[in-house]
């Protein structure tokens, strides 16, 4: 009788591991010559792909319920959405000529689509060679998961990159790295409410964040080398010098630290946040743009497009603990359960 309580005791601890282990969740990669590949967050492999029937992938997001994962294609001007439940396509959803960030917001999707970019990065030296090229405003698409169908448009300056909202969910901030701004449109109209110019402080904005507080934002300035506080009236507070390039950017879950991927420099910058003093810079590869924590916020996964990897960093050592093979160039990573990333936010 003993035996079977023994292991009847064990079988239920190793169930309990199992069930833990696997409450860790899934990391979704966009790759840019693939579809997504999926990472077992337990195992820290990957354990398979995605067919999204379309080319070169880059924004990528999760629906609130994880039911439903969306890529912004690149080539086929068009979003992928894909039933997690089973990991097939569903359907694709025309949004605009060059679809890059996406976010999943209030059961809409929400993506940049910049009629008026390459799609190529700047070659130094040459950033202003486009100066007499006409700047045609991006579009910020709106998309209606449940409609299966773009619903609206807002107007966004040239070339949009990051999109934010306010803790309030009545603004939805956007950076436009070709016209060196940041505009802030009311959420349901799309209505323009104001512009911050960001030419003082450095150009291409790309990145942008509130604060888990809700009391400030951070935009990541691709040519300043720096990122800028703003409040929540979006008053410029400070400008915090990075290193070289600076693009993905995220808050931990409790605000008290700031990430920011500096891909020329090849570092993952940390800040504290209670004074914006750099705490470390954790080595990377090349073009690491954009990152997501775990669900349990125990680890970083850093998409290096260059490098052909997947990076694992220990968010509490604050070093990379483990090389995931990718060789089709990872642009974006997101998790679910859902987490806190560059590409994602936790409200």
């Amino acid at each position: 009788m003993q035996v079977i309580k023994t292991v009847v005791i064990l079988g239920l601890l190793i169930s309990s591991l199992i069930a833990n282990a696997e409450g860790r969740g899934k990391a979704y990669v966009s790759n840019q010559e693939g579809g997504v590949s999926i990472i077992n967050l337990n195992t820290m492999e990957t354990e398979g792909s995605i067919d999204i029937q379309a080319k070169n992938p880059r924004g990528i997001g999760i629906t609130d319920d994880g039911h439903y994962l969306i890529t912004a294609n690149k080539d086929d001007d068009n979003l992928s959405v894909i039933d997690l439940t089973t990991n097939q396509f569903v359907k694709h959803i025309s949004v605009g000529k060059n679809p890059e960030f996406v976010r999943v917001f209030k059961g809409q999707v929400f993506v940049s689509t910049e009629p008026a970019s390459t799609g190529k990065p700047p070659v130094v030296g040459q950033e202003e060679d486009d100066k007499d090229e006409a700047k045609i405003p991006a579009r910020i698409a709106v998309v209606d998961l449940a409609k299966g169908k773009k619903i609206r448009e807002i107007i966004g300056g040239p070339e949009t990159e990051g999109i934010e909202f306010s803790k309030s969910g009545k603004e939805i901030i956007v950076t436009n790295e070709a016209d060196n701004t940041i505009t802030v449109h009311n959420f349901s109209s799309g209505k323009l409410l104001k512009t911050i110019s960001t030419k003082k402080y450095g150009d291409r904005p790309r990145g942008i964040k509130v604060a888990p507080n809700g009391k400030y934002y951070v935009a990541t300035l691709e040519m300043g080398n720096n990122f800028i506080v703003l409040d929540s009236q979006f008053k410029h507070l400070k400008t915090v010098a990075t290193g070289e390039s600076p693009y993905g950017v995220s808050f931990d879950r409790e605000g008290k630290h700031l990430f920011v991927a500096t891909s020329k420099s090849k570092t993952l910058e940390v800040y504290d946040t209670s004074n914006f003093e750099k705490i470390k810079e954790i080595p990377t590869g090349r073009r690491c743009w954009h990152f997501s924590f775990s669900p349990d916020d125990k680890d970083i996964l850093l998409a290096c497009g260059k490098s052909d990897e997947v990076l694992v960093i220990d968010s509490e050592k604050l070093e990379v603990t483990k090389h995931i093979p990718n060789k089709e160039i990872p642009w974006g990573v997101v998790a679910y359960p859902k987490s806190m990333g560059s590409l994602d936010n936790v409200k």
